[in-house]
């Protein structure tokens, strides 16, 4: 056999190989989603996979109630867009000055944020817990907010710090020249320029607090303010009793946010900075 049809089996089924693989990986994924969609739809749902005898919406009427759909996406909604809010606010903040201005505390600063990321939740809750109660902040939304934003915080920081170093300084110094303030050209110029950014670390810190089941079950009290993440866990009733065509029904509808989220900013995620012309004069 000649070595360049060798080499070209080889590479077909290395190419072969991978597609296989990424099929798992496709396939482990796809299949948790195919049980939440058809399960939701089956009346006689069950923890196997599989095509419903007969569609039904029953699920979802049966899910869509007040005490337990709304008030508690409501209350997920309160809680994530406020700390996502509070979190892209700081993050621009505390970036800008890493990003702009160099300074021997920069990377001692950026190293321990880092560090700060790697810290379990689970291994601070006891602390934050004895602080909430001093302070007057556990069983409040505004503590939990707090609490969300300063978990997403580090994370937050470095993504907008690295999206703030590829705006070009020289747009900065021409606002400057005209009487900008460092504040005003951050508003007016970064921001808008580093669109993606902001979108990336929009995204990422909301999805990460809406996921969150820890914080808000340890934070708050009152069952009235507890968030659907929270919630969720009433679906799983005494002695394993599960029913799971609700349960997928309501995770169809706590999943929507999210996805409704993503397609909002889908085109800042796509997005480039496009600044290449910018600063020539």
């Amino acid at each position: 056999m000649p070595v360049r049809t060798r080499l070209r089996s080889r590479r077909t089924g290395r190419r072969l190989a991978a597609d296989a693989g990424l099929l798992v990986v496709a396939a482990a994924f796809a299949l948790p989603l195919a049980w939440v969609v058809l399960s939701a739809l089956d009346p006689h749902a069950g923890l196997r996979v599989q095509v419903p005898d007969g569609l039904t919406l029953d699920n979802f009427d049966a899910v869509l109630k007040p005490d337990i759909t709304y008030t508690p996406l409501l209350n997920s909604l309160i809680l994530c867009g406020g700390g996502t809010l509070l979190t892209v606010v700081c993050a621009a903040l505390a970036a800008y000055p890493l990003s702009r201005f160099r300074s021997r505390l920069n990377r001692p600063f950026l190293l321990t944020i880092l560090f700060a990321t790697c810290l379990p939740i689970t291994a601070i809750m006891v602390p934050v817990y004895a602080l909430f109660v001093r302070v007057n902040l556990i069983d409040t939304v505004q503590g939990t907010i707090f609490f969300f934003a300063a978990s997403q915080l580090p994370f937050a920081i470095w993504l907008m710090k690295n999206f703030m170093d590829g705006v070009p300084k020289e747009l900065e110094e021409a606002a400057w020249t005209d009487g900008a303030s460092s504040l005003q050209s951050l508003v007016r110029i970064v921001l808008p320029l580093m669109g993606p950014g902001v979108a990336v670390v929009t995204v990422f810190s909301f999805v990460m607090m809406w996921g969150n089941f820890f914080v808000p079950f340890m934070l708050l009290l009152t069952p009235d303010q507890m968030p659907a993440s929270v919630s969720i866990n009433d679906f799983f009733g005494n002695r394993g009793t599960v029913v799971y065509g609700q349960l997928a029904a309501f995770s169809v509808i706590y999943s929507t946010p999210v996805i409704l989220l993503y397609v909002l900013v889908s085109r800042r995620l796509g997005g480039g900075f496009a600044l290449g012309g910018a600063v020539k004069g």
